[in-house]
């Protein structure tokens, strides 16, 4: 069987690693490498990515942009980074947002989603798709995700011996309201201003949930109406899921680190009692489907491959 020749530029990185290990317990691929001494000459990684059937680029924002104008148009990529998710020309690798599945089987450059904003995505954009939710609409999102999304850098802090007890607590950041994900979050979801949004760091290792307040009655909507048109958006797909109005819960509780290892999202609908209020939440792995899963996902669209071979969904 003809193998396909994938190169991971940036594979010593939390991502890159991981999707370096997927990529190695499928006997389709080969991985293409680079010498030590090359694996930061540009001219060397886009020999590397122009003569591969799919590269993916795990870099900082500026190595991507930079390595970017070197490639071939049609060599298919894609980019992990920010670099590129508002890009035009660049396909936002959301597979479930509806029209996006069939873009990826002819793309050749795709964007993968942020994390913090995938789970901010999933439930806002239908919404506003269906025109239930104005893209007038000034939202609030509060994510909070386990310590490997911050990289190798913060995975080291929360797991050398403790010194700061900062570290044993969630903690805020981002609090300049100027997070690299809002200009995705916004454009994405089809909204004319990005949400004011805070993230929350917290000592376990993956695992993410984002949350997403709406007042009902100000929208003049039911709770059933909202859950209603989440299900039915994501209806069949294997990768979202939907629960039903109310329901989902751990007594009333949601364990964020409860889909670690799994590249599935889950989306709750939560309401007050007067159904008034809604709460709507995203619980996924930020390094499943925020992360490395998403991006396995996108690849076997691109390349044509049974698009959940390699995910745990």
């Amino acid at each position: 069987m003809a193998k396909y020749k994938i190169f991971v530029d940036g594979s010593a990185g939390t991502t890159g690693l991981r999707i370096a290990e997927r990529l190695a317990a499928r006997p389709e691929f080969v991985q293409l490498t680079l010498p030590e001494a090359q694996r930061k000459d540009p001219a060397a990684r886009a020999a590397a990515i122009n003569g591969s059937d799919l590269a993916f680029l795990c870099l900082p924002d500026a190595a991507a942009r930079e390595i970017v104008p070197l490639l071939r148009p049609d060599v298919r990529v894609l980019d992990t980074s920010t670099a590129h998710r508002t890009a035009p020309g660049w396909v936002y690798g959301l597979p479930e947002l509806h029209g996006t599945r069939a873009a990826l089987q002819t793309a050749a450059r795709v964007a993968v989603p942020g994390c913090h904003a995938t789970g901010f995505i999933a439930p806002v954009a239908p919404l506003v798709q269906s025109g239930l939710l104005p893209k007038t609409a000034r939202l609030c999102c509060y994510s909070l995700t386990g310590y490997s999304g911050g990289g190798k850098a913060m995975i080291a802090d929360y797991e050398a011996p403790r010194q700061n007890p900062a570290l044993d607590a969630p903690r805020p950041y981002a609090l300049a309201l100027h997070h690299k994900h809002l200009p995705e979050m916004r454009a994405v979801a089809g909204l004319d201003t990005p949400p004011n949004f805070v993230p929350i760091v917290a000592d376990y290792y993956a695992g993410m949930v984002t949350m997403v307040p709406l007042d009902l009655a100000g929208l003049g909507l039911t709770p059933q109406q909202v859950a209603d048109t989440l299900a039915a958006y994501y209806a069949g797909e294997r990768a979202v899921t939907v629960h039903p109005l109310g329901e989902g819960t751990d007594g009333g509780f949601l364990a964020s680190n409860a889909l670690a290892r799994a590249d599935g999202l889950e989306i709750f609908c939560l309401a007050s009692p007067d159904g008034e209020q809604m709460q709507l939440i995203s619980r996924f792995d930020n390094l499943g489907k925020g992360s490395s899963g998403a991006a396995v996902q996108c690849m076997n669209l691109m390349l044509g491959l049974d698009e959940y071979a390699g995910l745990n969904v």
